[in-house]
């Protein structure tokens, strides 16, 4: 099984690259952006059983990327790595064509075997990961608002979770204003850690 993994943390790339290796799965092209990914595949000539994209790598751009990967991958299935992102993104990521949403959080022999079904032509996401979506709003908070304090309690920027959440990111720095002045925290650092020390977040 030939796969291409993209994915700009190279200890995170070499140690999952390894394990597959030592689980039969391989030969593995390793690229760190996605600019380097379609390079891989333009040079590939026999072409890729399966393409892992990690969504928070260089020329992504949210799922941007994965349709640049998809227009040259043909065929063959592509899957999105994160660490970070959330259920809403792998809702997006799947009705976008991509064949899987792996989080990084899963165990290294769940992983293994999630990437030989989507080589097999299956789809897959984690049970019950896409039913974390819909955020219930909290206290005075409303749901975007919650949205938003809940990227800054994961230490994410306001463009990051702008882009996760398709809005702008001025729009963003609103939200964070009115959470903030709700939450009686004068920055949003201490927003985060409100949220933290009252559990409003689950």
């Amino acid at each position: 099984m030939k796969i291409l993994f993209a994915d700009d943390h190279d200890l995170i790339r070499e140690t999952l690259v390894m394990f597959l290796a030592s689980q039969g799965l391989g030969p593995i092209t390793e690229v760190g952006d996605v600019k380097a990914a379609e390079q891989a595949l333009r040079d590939e000539k026999t072409g890729f059983d399966l393409i892992l994209l990690d969504y928070d790598m260089p020329g992504m751009n949210g799922l941007a990327g994965l349709a640049q990967v998809r227009q040259l991958a043909g065929t063959c299935p592509v899957a999105i790595l994160s660490g970070t992102a959330s259920s809403a993104i792998a809702r997006s990521a799947i009705a976008a064509g991509a064949r899987g949403f792996l989080p990084k959080t899963i165990g290294a022999k769940s992983m293994a075997s999630a990437i030989s079904l989507i080589a097999a032509g299956e789809v897959f996401v984690p049970y019950g990961f896409l039913d974390k979506a819909t955020e219930q709003p909290v206290g005075d908070l409303t749901t975007r608002e919650t949205q938003v304090l809940r990227g800054l309690s994961e230490g994410r920027s306001n463009k990051d979770i702008a882009r996760d959440l398709g809005l702008h990111e001025v729009t963003i720095k609103l939200h964070v204003k009115t959470l903030c002045r709700k939450l009686d925290a004068r920055n949003r650092t201490q927003a985060a850690m409100i949220a933290r020390d009252r559990h409003l977040l689950g």
